[in-house]
């Protein structure tokens, strides 16, 4: 009886070996952000699996935010990729004959969205099997720069910083000197794998090219340094310099204001004074009223004058009249004729 249960758990397990069954292991994939993610699904049928074949990749991304999402799709021997917008034209089946048993995908231009748990499905009644993968997309270390922090002085303290723009972590740090006698301090020994190097009482020794080399699990990345260890400039003389250079360029500001306050200050006086010179000046008489006023005082002189002498006088005041008021009156003005009186004697003495 012992024996005959025994027959019949091994033919059931035999069964069970020859039912559909995917033979690539769960495993974890690694790559770099950029490059092609090769996903293994192969799988093996029974005789006993004689449904339609139907396989489907899913993901469930790493945030988990949302549930499992259809990546693609083969089904009634037809292929369909549009189901998950972020991975749409960037995944496919890598096998033409999908019957052969081989389902794996590849994924391309991987970007960091693309980390998550990936899950291949494969029916065909009554047989069904599924694997898990996670992949895990990683940044390469790059545009490292390498630079000195601090003045590269003898005597002096400073650092030298190896540092990279990007780059997935755990990165690992090596630092080499190209040139000279290439040989490192003692002091900086324990620091050539980190990112930084700490360096005490510098001296000329220390000059030279040195490379820094970052890695991860993907790439690796370098930059390199020219260090020049030079004598202690003279920080006196600089700072004499610079303050004498600000105490003339002050004198030539201070120049500057005063001579625009000066020339504001001539040019409100000039428009001051020509203002007074306006105010005090009468405005200047025409020339007819001129012309007039001079002919009239004429008139009045030659009412008190004798006949002796009127006609000499006349001639030459009349002289004296400008030309243009003439030119401007026609007609010379009218003298009203004088009245003299007969002279007389009284007491022997002639009165005019």
């Amino acid at each position: 009886m012992a024996l005959l249960l025994l027959f019949v758990l091994l033919c059931g397990d035999a069964d069970f070996t020859r039912s559909l069954s995917i033979t690539t292991p769960e495993q974890m994939i690694e790559k770099a952000r950029g490059e092609t993610a090769y996903l293994p699904c192969k799988f093996t049928l029974s005789p006993e699996d004689q449904g339609p074949l139907d396989i489907e990749w899913l993901i469930s991304p790493a945030d988990n935010q949302v549930v499992d999402q259809v990546i693609i799709l083969y089904s009634g021997d037809k292929m369909y990729d549009d189901y998950y917008p972020d991975l749409k034209g960037r995944v496919h089946f890598t096998s033409n004959d999908l019957k052969s048993g081989d389902a794996s995908i590849n994924v391309t231009n991987l970007q960091l969205s693309d980390i998550g748990t990936y899950q291949c499905k494969v029916k065909k009644a009554p047989g069904v099997a599924n694997k898990k993968f996670q992949l895990v997309v990683l940044v390469k270390p790059s545009g490292t720069r390498c630079y000195v922090d601090g003045s590269e002085e003898i005597g002096n303290d400073f650092k030298l910083k190896c540092e990279p723009k990007e780059g997935s972590l755990p990165l690992q740090y090596e630092w080499q000197k190209l040139s000279d006698s290439q040989k490192l301090p003692t002091s900086w020994l324990s620091e050539m794998t980190s990112s930084i190097i700490s360096v005490k009482n510098a001296s000329s020794e220390f000059s030279g090219t040195y490379s820094c080399t970052v890695k991860n699990r993907v790439g690796s990345d370098q930059c390199l340094l020219r260090l020049n260890v030079v004598p202690p400039s003279n920080k006196a003389g600089l700072i004499a310099g610079a303050i004498i250079g600000i105490l003339l360029a002050l004198v030539l500001i201070g120049l500057i204001i005063f001579c625009c306050h000066k020339k504001r200050r001539e040019e409100k006086y000039e428009k001051e004074v020509h203002h007074d010179i306006r105010e005090d000046v009468p405005p200047p008489k025409s020339r007819t009223s001129t012309a007039r006023s001079y002919i009239g005082s004429n008139h009045s002189s030659l009412g008190s004058m004798s006949p002796s002498n009127m006609e000499g006088y006349s001639k030459t005041q009349y002289n004296q009249v400008p030309s243009e008021d003439f030119e401007r009156t026609p007609q010379s003005p009218t003298l009203p004729p004088a009245k003299f009186k007969h002279p007389y004697k009284t007491d022997g003495i002639t009165v005019v």
